[in-house]
C-alpha cells in the first residue's frame, strides 16, 4: 500500500488510515499504537472529562512521537473547558462532530491546529467547508454509534460530498478491512476513517465482553434504534429490543432520551453488561472475527488492499 495524497500530507502521516475516536475505546493506548503504525489515532474525548482528557493526551505524547489528534463531540456542556486543554497541551489535530464547528473554528485556527469535521450530508459538508474546516469525515449510515438522521449510505454519500467540496473526503462507515480501503479511493475519498475495526482490538479501552460481541456479530446483528432521540446502530440486545419497542409504542423523544440516562454507552461499552447497555457498533462487525492487535490490524489491512488491487489489474 504505497499512497501520497492530501490526506496523508494534511495529517503528516504513512496510510490514509484513520482510527475513529469512539467513546469509552480510543484512550490513548489505542491512539499511539495506531500511529505508531502510520495511521491517524484519535482520543475520543466524548468521554472524558477535561483532566481525563489531559493525562491520555499527555500518555499518548510518552508513547508515540507520531501524530495523533483528539475527537471532540461539540455537543458537549464543557466544550469551551475540553478546547482549552486541547490547546494547552500543543494538539494541532482535531476532528468535530455532532454539532457546528464554526462556533469554534477561529480558536482552532488560532492555535494552528487542522480541523476535520464528521458530516452525513451533503448540506452539512458545505457548512464545514464554508466554516474554514481543513477536511471532512463523511460517515455513511452503516458506521456504529450516532448517525444521520436522512440514513444515507457510504457509497452513496462519498462521491457526491467529493463532488460538493474542494476539501479532502475521509470515508467512514462500513469500513473494516483493506478492500473497503481500495472502495472508498475509487469513490473519490483521499481517506478512511475506521471505528469497529479499532475498536476490537486488544488495545482498545472497551471491554472484553464488548469486543466479543464485536467479534461474533454477524451481517444483520447491528440494528439503528433511537430515531426520535439521537439515532444511533448498535448490537441487537436486550436493551436495543426495549428501545425498539418504545419507538414502536410511540413514546416521546423525552421518554426516549430517558432511556439513555443511566449512561448506557459506559455500562455497555466500558463496563461490558451486554443486557442492559448500549453496545455501539457498525454493519462492519460482520467482517470482523477476532481481537487482534493495532500492528496485526495493520498488516491485515495492506495485505488485503495490496491483493484487491492486484486482483483488479488482473481483470
Amino acid at each position: 500500500m504505497k499512497i501520497k495524497n492530501r490526506v496523508t500530507d494534511l495529517f503528516k502521516i504513512q496510510y490514509p488510515i484513520i482510527q475513529g475516536g469512539m467513546v469509552w475505546a480510543s484512550g490513548w493506548k489505542l491512539a499511539s499504537a495506531v500511529s505508531e503504525e502510520g495511521g491517524l489515532g484519535l482520543i475520543g474525548a466524548g468521554s472524558m472529562k477535561p483532566q481525563l482528557l489531559r493525562e491520555h493526551i499527555r500518555k499518548c505524547k510518552n508513547a508515540t512521537n507520531k501524530p495523533f489528534g483528539v475527537n471532540l463531540p461539540l455537543v458537549r456542556e464543557d466544550i469551551e473547558e475540553l478546547i482549552n486543554v486541547i490547546i494547552d497541551e500543543g494538539i494541532k489535530i482535531v476532528f468535530t462532530s455532532a454539532g457546528h464547528p464554526a462556533k469554534h473554528i477561529e480558536k482552532f485556527k488560532s492555535a494552528g491546529i487542522i480541523v476535520a469535521h464528521v458530516v452525513s450530508s451533503v448540506k452539512q459538508a458545505n457548512k464545514a467547508g464554508q466554516a474554514g474546516c481543513d477536511a471532512i469525515v463523511g460517515e455513511g449510515v452503516e458506521a456504529g454509534g450516532h448517525n444521520g438522521k436522512d440514513e444515507i449510505t457510504t457509497v452513496a454519500l462519498i462521491p457526491q460530498l467529493v463532488d460538493a467540496v474542494n476539501i479532502p473526503v475521509i470515508a467512514a462507515g462500513g469500513i473494516a478491512d483493506g478492500r473497503g480501503v481500495l472502495a472508498a479511493l475509487v469513490l473519490g475519498a483521499e481517506g478512511v476513517q475506521m471505528g469497529t475495526r479499532f475498536a476490537a482490538t486488544k488495545e482498545s479501552s472497551a471491554h472484553e465482553v464488548y469486543k466479543q460481541k464485536i467479534a461474533e456479530a454477524g451481517d444483520n446483528d447491528t440494528v439503528l434504534i433511537l430515531r426520535k432521540a439521537l439515532l444511533a446502530r448498535v448490537i441487537k440486545n436486550p436493551f436495543a429490543i426495549e428501545a425498539i419497542k418504545a419507538e414502536e409504542e410511540g413514546k416521546s423523544r423525552e421518554e426516549i432520551l430517558e432511556l439513555l440516562n443511566t449512561k448506557r454507552e459506559k455500562l455497555g461499552i466500558f463496563e461490558g453488561d451486554d443486557v442492559n447497555g448500549m453496545l455501539e457498533a457498525g454493519q462492519s462487525a460482520g467482517l470482523i472475527k477476532e481481537i487482534l492487535t493495532v500492528k496485526d490490524v495493520f498488516a491485515k489491512i495492506i495485505s488485503e488492499y495490496d491483493k484487491a488491487v492486484e486482483n483488479i489489474c488482473k481483470k
